[in-house]
This record gives structure tokens, C-alpha cells and sequence, in this order.
């Protein structure tokens, strides 16, 4: 809500204006009981004492805020300064009363007197709060109020003469306004004193914060955060010869388990020493978190010195560290990287260290390894990650579709979903080059559900131009089926298509049936049954299930995998396995769907074994929207194989 330098100086200006209520605790409550004293005097008594509670409680207000003031009053924090600047708002008001009260008797002299009491107010608010400007105009505005409130009151009276007893008041309370006066301007230098605490307190705290944020507490290395924004500047300013180690410990968790965390923190805080000492001033090195460490150095300008230094850093690391009497070890395995082109983030070269360190803990004779871009694959990184989201979320990854193929007659009933990336420097993409990731990144939902929506809304704009599109295959991930949040966003396509739910088909492979939420997912296909989807069962025949599952399982179809059809005439076992299948199929009353089909000669073999669907490239590959519409405008859309 508010600005972080608001909220620093109000914090600021809170803890010494609740200062300054506790110094001149004293002289209020003087002020108060000569006032209320005056208004007994001149027949005001009821009105002054009200006023005069309403003071005693903000005051006990400021004496429980004083009391719950935190020892580091740098910890001061945002809700206990609004306490503080709501009591004093709301104590200035009964002071300001006592002005409206003298104003409304009918006696000039107390009218004077009233006024008097409005002015010391706006004196001693001015003079106190002067380097408190939130509090300063806080409590002016409700003064400047009040003389209207004084003019009113006044308008309404008639005044009469008034009593050289009233005119003694009004001269004695001149008197007090007058030492009020200077007393306030002489307690100035305590004010601004308390204010240059308060901020000098601040500043000391913000330091240390700044500090926690950017440096490990126990080894004082910095962290991650502070040493990925100093390699970024780094990398930035075009430095040569940059190189990272990352130093990941060995043999550390037993010292914990067998010595205590003290004697692991004891091993961290010497090896933070120990790294310091090599580093020295030619690098800048940090604590990564656990028991793993980073060193960024400039100037090694040969792969021997940059291995040497690697080298180097394991010796210094393997020494023995003495501990209450005790020598304790500790190994290390060390990889590292060099920046080695112009451009190189932070993500990259963390990459590629750590993929270095890795190989170097799976090598037992071999402790320090170099990142070699020849050598290791290239890893995946968040930025990858980035424009796979934005490919996703963009419409680059969308449908194409391949028809499924009635093999008697040759025209197209229906189609399956499959994602192809229009890259915009790479052409048209398959699966193969971007569905590892997808999967590794976690992203199979998220692609499974934009999938799902476009084949939707494609196949409802065919249908919407008088055409059937027949059925809509679309591969769904076990994940999908497995979750809540899964499940729900499939849901939510279908209710957006109602009249597409009978032209719905879930492609599943039967792996997904042994899994350890086996249970789960058949009660999730058994739901999107019910609401008029169909089930398909990819890949029969290759997956871990048994003929058991079949049984038990609720789906309406079956696809052969590629590999038994492209054996159909060629191995024997093929040619009896998918027969087999098909009598399977038919027993169990759902259709078979061939996958692969490529020659004329699988075709015919299928064709008098009783398959009746198919889909391969001699029928078609996957194509775009307007070519899938073009299939189902021809009459003849697929190519006669007769």
C-alpha cells in the first residue's frame, strides 16, 4: 500500500514522536488540570472532565506503547507505528475541546481565553513536531479545524462582561502560553536528537539486512543470490578468462551425523576461511547452500592454470580440520566452466560447472573436471524452459492432425491431435525436438490442456461449416489423469465444447494402469466416460499391462502399435499377434485403430484380417487446420488405395 520509503520514515517519525509523548508526559498533565480547574471555575465542569477521560485514556494508551516498545527499536515495525500515530490523532481532539468550551461561555475574557489555549496548541504542536512531518500536519489539521469550531461556537454567543477573576485566568493562562513557548523551542535540540537516533538506528538495521540478504550467516560467505548478480555484472562487462568452480563437498554428511552440526558448521566456516585465503583478491567466492561453494576468478588464461587452481582448491579442502581434539576430513569434487563466448548468462555457465562437478562425483580416481561443450550434451535451462511457455501460451505449438482412415472405403472418419512447434527460425518442429523438455520442465499439462483447447475449437468451426469431423483423438499424459488440478482443467475444456463431447476421444496409454494411482486414474476415465468421451488405449501390445487389465478396464478402443504393423507380412509372429489383437478387439466389443500403416500391402493384409480403421502415412501425415478441412469437404479425401 505504501512505499517502502514511506514506510521507513513514518517507522522513524512513530518511534520518536511516542519519544516524545513519554518526555512531556508531565507537563500535559499540568495543562490538563489547570484547564479543567478554569472550566470548574467558570461553570464548565461535566464537559471538562469528559474531555479531560478522553485525555487519560490516550495516555494510558501511550504509557502501553512505550512498555511494548521492542529493545531493538529498529525493529519497530509498520503496525505499531499506526498505533502510535492513531493515539496521538485522536489525542489532540479533547485538547481541542477545551477551546470550543471556553469559546461558548458568554464572557469575553474566556473567549480570549479559548483562543489562547487553540494558539499554545498550534505553537507547541508546530515547534515539537517540526522534523516530524506526517506528525506534524497530522495534528495541525485537526487544530485548524478546531478554530472553526471555536468561530462557530463564538457566533452563537452573546457576551457580556466578564469578571476580573476570569480576566485573572485569561492573563495567568497567557503566562503558561508563554512559558509553553519557550519551552518547547528549548526542548528542540532533544527532539532533533531523538530523530537522529531513530535514523542512525535504521541505517544500522537496513545495513544489516542488506547484509543477511547478500551473505551466508554462518560462514559470512556471500550467497547465491548476491553471487549470481555479481557473475551477471561480471559477464556484462565482457571480462576475459572469466572461470566458475563449484566446489560440492564429499564425505560431509557423516561429520554431522557422527560429530554433531556443530562440528559440521565448525568444517564449513574453516573451508569459508580456507577459500577466502586462495582467492584472496583475484576472485570472489560464496556459499551455493549445504555443503557445496562457488569461486568466480578472472585471469587464469590457460586451461593448466585453471586446473591447477582447481587442484589447488581440493588440497586446501582435503587438509584436516581440528575439532575439540579431533582431526576430521572432508573431499571434494570440483568442476568447472569458462565463460567462452560473448553473451554468456548465468544460467549457462552454472550449467555447465555443475554438469562438470557432477562427472567429477561419478568419477572415483578423477576429483576436478573441466566442462568440455564437445563432450557434455547440452542441458536445458530455465531459458528454454521460458520459450517453451511462451511457444505454449503464444500458439506457436498447436495441432496438426491425421486422419484416421476407413481402410474399405478410403475416406477420412476422424482425426488424431498431434503438437507440431512453428518455429520461427526452425521451420515446423515434430515432438521429438521439443517433448523431452516439455516433459522434463514439467510442462506435459499445460500442453496437453492448449492441445486439447485448439483441437476443440478447430473441430467445432468445421462443424459449425455443416462438416463431421468424426472423432478427436487427443493424447492425454498419466499426470492429467492422476491429479485434481489435472482432471479439473480437462473438465473445464469439455464444459466449454459441450457439443463436441461425443467427438471426444482420450488416447491413454495401458502403462498408466499399473502405476501407483492406477485406482485413481480409472476412477477419472470411468467420470469422462460418463460425459460422453471416448477411451483409446495407445500403443497395445508394447506397455506392461496384462491381459488381466483388460478386463477390469473401461475403454472403447484399441491401437495397434507401429511396430506390429510394420511387420505384417514380413515376420510371421506380427501377422499372429495383431490377429490376435483384432480378435481381442472384437471379443471385447471396442474398434481397433492400426497405427503406422505405410504400404498398400499392410493395408490389404489388415483389410482380411478385419481392421477396419487405420492411420499412417499412406494415408497422410499430420497437416494443418485447412488441410483437415480440405479431407472432409472432398468427398474422396483419401487417396484411393484400392
Amino acid at each position: 500500500m505504501f512505499g517502502a520509503n514511506f514506510q521507513n520514515r513514518f517507522i522513524e517519525q512513530s518511534r520518536v514522536a511516542l519519544h516524545i509523548a513519554n518526555r512531556d508526559l508531565g507537563k500535559r498533565l499540568m495543562s490538563v488540570a489547570l484547564i479543567v480547574w478554569i472550566c470548574d471555575r467558570g461553570g464548565m465542569l461535566n464537559p471538562a472532565l469528559m474531555a479531560a477521560a478522553l485525555i487519560m485514556l490516550t495516555e494510558i494508551m501511550v504509557r502501553y506503547l512505550a512498555g511494548s516498545l521492542p529493545k531493538d527499536r529498529s525493529l519497530v515495525t509498520m503496525r505499531f507505528s499506526v498505533m502510535i500515530w492513531v493515539n496521538a490523532v485522536i489525542s489532540i481532539i479533547p485538547y481541542i475541546s477545551f477551546s470550543v468550551i471556553l469559546a461558548a461561555q458568554p464572557s469575553t475574557a474566556l473567549l480570549l481565553a479559548g483562543y489562547m489555549w487553540l494558539f499554545a496548541l498550534y505553537v507547541h504542536t508546530a515547534n515539537t513536531y517540526v522534523q516530524l512531518p506526517i506528525y506534524n500536519w497530522s495534528l495541525l489539521v485537526p487544530s485548524y479545524l478546531g478554530a472553526f469550531a471555536v468561530f462557530i461556537a463564538a457566533s452563537q454567543t452573546e457576551f457580556g462582561p466578564s469578571s476580573m477573576f476570569e480576566w485573572y485566568f485569561t492573563a495567568a493562562l497567557m503566562c503558561v502560553y508563554i512559558i509553553n513557548t519557550h519551552e518547547t523551542l528549548g526542548r528542540q535540540k532533544d527532539t532533533t536528537a531523538a530523530l537522529a537516533k531513530a535514523q542512525s538506528e535504521a541505517a544500522d538495521r537496513l545495513r544489516q539486512l542488506e547484509h543477511l540478504s547478500s551473505h551466508d550467516p554462518l560462514t559470512e560467505l556471500a550467497n547465491r543470490s548476491a553471487f549470481d548478480q555479481h557473475l551477471a555484472r561480471v559477464l556484462k562487462s565482457n571480462a576475459r578468462d572469466v572461470h566458475l568452480f563449484i566446489i560440492d563437498l564429499d564425505d560431509f554428511k557423516p561429520i554431522n551425523d557422527t560429530y554433531s552440526h556443530l562440528a559440521g558448521d565448525a568444517v564449513l566456516c574453516e573451508l569459508a576461511n580456507r577459500l577466502r585465503a586462495v582467492a584472496a583478491s583475484r576472485a570472489d567466492v560464496a556459499r551455493m547452500g549445504g555443503d557445496e561453494f562457488a569461486m568466480l576468478m578472472t585471469g587464469l588464461n590457460t586451461d593448466e592454470k585453471t586446473t591447477a587452481m582447481a587442484t589447488r582448491l581440493l588440497d586446501e579442502i582435503r587438509r584436516p580440520i581440528a575439532f575439540n581434539g579431533k582431526q576430521l576430513s572432508v573431499g571434494a569434487s570440483i568442476g568447472f566452466a569458462r565463460a567462452r563466448r560473448k553473451g554468456e548468462t548465468v544460467v549457462s555457465l552454472c550449467s555447465n560447472a555443475d554438469q562438470a562437478m557432477y562427472l567429477a562425483k561419478q568419477d572415483a580416481e578423477c576429483r576436478v573436471f573441466k566442462y568440455d561443450p564437445a563432450v557434455f550434451p547440452k542441458k536445458a535451462t530455465l531459458d528454454d524452459r521460458d520459450r517453451l511457455v511462451a511457444a505454449i501460451t503464444k500458439g506457436h505449438i498447436r495441432p496438426h492432425y491425421q486422419p484416421k482412415v476407413c481402410l474399405a472405403s478410403g475416406r477420412v472418419i476422424g482425426f488424431e491431435a498431434l503438437a507440431r512447434w512453428h518455429h520461427p527460425t526452425d521451420g515446423i518442429l515434430g515432438p521429438v525436438a521439443f517433448l523431452p523438455q516439455i516433459e522434463d520442465f514439467g510442462l506435459s499439462s499445460d500442453l496437453m490442456v492448449h492441445i486439447a483447447e485448439a483441437s476443440l475449437r478447430d473441430m467445432s468451426a468445421i462443424q459449425s461449416d455443416g462438416l463431421d469431423p468424426g472423432q478427436i483423438s487427443i493424447n492425454v499424459p498419466e499426470v492429467a489423469l492422476a491429479t485434481v488440478s489435472g482432471r479439473r482443467e480437462l473438465n473445464d475444456v469439455i464444459d466449454r465444447y459441450p457439443q463436441m463431447r461425443n467427438n471426444l476421444t482420450f488416447e491413454i496409454t495401458e502403462d498408466v494402469f499399473i502405476a501407483r494411482s492406477g485406482n485413481v486414474i480409472a476412477a477419472a476415465i470411468s467420470d469422462f466416460r460418463s460425459k460422453g468421451v471416448r477411451i483409446s488405449l495407445d500403443d497395445f501390445g508394447t506397455g506392461f499391462a496384462s491381459f488381466s487389465h483388460l478386463r477390469d478396464l473401461e475403454f472403447d478402443e484399441l491401437k495397434l502399435d507401429t511396430s506390429f504393423v510394420q511387420g505384417l507380412g514380413v515376420d510371421p509372429a506380427d501377422d499372429v499377434l495383431v490377429e490376435s489383437f483384432l480378435t481381442i478387439g472384437k471379443g471385447l466389443g471396442v474398434q481397433v485403430v492400426a497405427e503406422g500403416v505405410e504400404t498398400k500391402a499392410q493395408r490389404s493384409i489388415l483389410l482380411s484380417m478385419g481392421c477396419e480403421v487405420a492411420q499412417g502415412f499412406l494415408f497422410s501425415k499430420a497437416v494443418p487446420l485447412d488441410k483437415a478441412h480440405a479431407f472432409l469437404r472432398d468427398a474422396k479425401a483419401a487417396p484411393s488405395v484400392a
